[in-house]
């Protein structure tokens, strides 16, 4: 019998279009609470989880009051954005054909628990996805490796038979830490090639990643 492989996704800025509109929600709820934010900064951070961009952006911490208010008013002005974000171009095509190739989908996203699932239907790949690792489920986010290790440890995979599909430094830093092979995407927008430096392989998007899959195979094969 074939050996099950392990794809380990990230969904923003890898299979939802969505990295600006966090960085603007963060940005407007900033406003309501009567706090001047720096867009360009928070884009900046945008992969990471709450738990560091907070501190990052807004010197405080993220479990303070101000922190707490701050976060639950950006998940709801990101609500209101999410109806007019759009899935990577791919995202769902790619996830069939890794799906047929043998490998199982788990996640691993910054992103909380209750937001997964908003998240996962807008990018219209809910339905092919089998485990789930959320910043919930790890003491520390991105580019800390733990939500790497829980994906791998739900699908009860080996890290060297597994490979991720980011977007973010702070997706390659997280999956090298955890032993973990990645790929990037440049539809995450900001992040030159060499921000993406120790990659395995960098395409411009899921779809581009499907235009080469002979190749994204032999690279798994040959690393």
């Amino acid at each position: 019998m074939k050996e099950r492989k392990l794809a380990i996704l990230d969904i923003d800025g890898t299979l939802l279009l969505s990295n600006d509109a966090h960085a603007r929600a963060f940005v407007e709820a900033a406003e309501s609470l009567g706090v001047n934010a720096d867009f360009n900064k928070i884009r900046r951070l945008i992969g990471k989880g709450a738990d560091k961009l907070i501190p990052e952006a807004f010197g405080i911490e993220a479990e303070c009051q101000f922190g707490k208010r701050l976060g639950e008013a950006k998940k709801k002005i990101f609500e209101l954005y999410l109806p007019s974000l759009q899935p990577a171009p791919g995202a769902r095509d790619l996830l069939l054909t890794l799906q047929a190739d043998d490998f199982e989908l788990a996640v691993a996203t910054s992103a909380g628990k209750e937001e997964v699932a908003l998240l996962l239907n807008r990018a219209g790949v809910k339905d092919l996805i089998e485990e789930i690792a959320t910043s919930d489920d790890a003491e520390s986010s991105k580019p800390d490796p733990d939500i790497i290790r829980a994906a791998l440890s739900r699908a009860g995979g080996d890290a060297r038979a597994a490979i991720m599909i980011g977007d973010t430094p702070y997706d390659v830093e997280a999956a090298l830490r955890a032993g973990v092979r990645i790929i990037t995407v440049r539809c995450g927008g900001l992040w030159t090639d060499a921000a993406l430096s120790g990659s395995l392989a960098i395409y411009d998007d899921p779809a581009d990643i499907l235009a080469h899959y002979e190749i994204f195979e032999a690279a798994l094969i040959n690393s």
